[in-house]
């Protein structure tokens, strides 16, 4: 009887850490519908320079709140590249709808690397650029292209378009990519493994598949995970991982 109380208390506990915020986030409306998706702002936010003015290779991770109600769960997350003096961005992406019937889920496209996705404007979750860019956008084309999962996608608990963005991160640990909780389908390891490195290439992450696991490490601290749900720490950045709401800053980091 005893077990049984210590189970069930055990199952309390994670309802309410991992499912209150959560379910609070929905209440906010975290992501409002608005208009029809068809409609929803696309365009770009001025968030990448313009190749005209900025000559220089760059390396740009972005992460938006997806459309609707997703809105109050996850984010969709892409890379947008660019040379040195080259006239426009590649930016590559994956999208679920393109999997079906086969088909490849993994886009590479010119269009606008920092644009609203439907009608969320994105932030910007990783950049680099200066000394060895191009080399490092080399090793990220190779990650892109030795990516297992192409032809799959499955919304929850992965792989989808941030177990895509996760991979690159933990084969490029330059980029010290540290996703937020909304990146819902980032616990999913490439090649269904169940241990790891952390999405930020440091450190190490156990997953069952995308479904319960947890990850240590320098960059993003102290995760707990659970049904595609992120509860953590970031000492470093003095953050509380939460769902629904992401990463909320304990402090100014900017602050003498």
């Amino acid at each position: 009887m005893a077990a049984v109380r210590k189970g069930f208390l055990v199952i309390l506990c994670a309802v309410v850490l991992f499912a209150m915020p959560q379910l609070l986030s929905v209440a906010l409306g975290m992501s409002p519908d608005g208009l029809s998706w068809s409609s929803a702002r696309r365009d770009a936010t001025g968030l990448s320079p313009s190749p005209d003015t900025h000559k220089e290779a760059i390396i740009q991770v972005f992460g938006a709140r997806t459309w609707g109600w997703r809105g109050n769960f996850a984010i969709h997350t892409w890379i947008s590249m660019k040379r040195a003096n080259a006239a426009n961005y590649e930016r590559y992406e994956v999208i679920g709808w393109r999997a079906r019937n086969g088909g490849n889920a993994l886009v590479s496209s010119r269009s606008a690397p920092d644009n609203h996705w439907f009608g969320n404007k994105p932030e910007i979750l990783a950049q680099y650029e200066g000394p060895g860019t191009e080399t490092l956008i080399t090793r990220i084309e190779k990650a892109i292209e030795e990516y297992p999962h192409k032809y799959e996608y499955k919304v929850w608990p992965g792989p989808n378009s941030n177990s895509f963005i996760a991979h690159i991160g933990r084969e490029i640990p330059d980029l010290e990519l540290d996703l937020p909780p909304t990146a819902i389908g980032k616990d999913f390891i490439s090649g269904s493994n169940l241990l790891g490195s952390a999405v930020s290439g440091r450190g190490i992450q156990f997953s069952l598949l995308g479904l319960g696991g947890f990850a240590v490490s320098p960059v993003e601290g102290f995760e707990l995970h659970l049904l595609g749900l992120t509860l953590g720490f970031d000492l470093d950045d003095g953050a509380l991982k939460v769902p629904g709401f992401g990463r909320l800053e304990m402090f100014d980091r900017q602050a003498p």
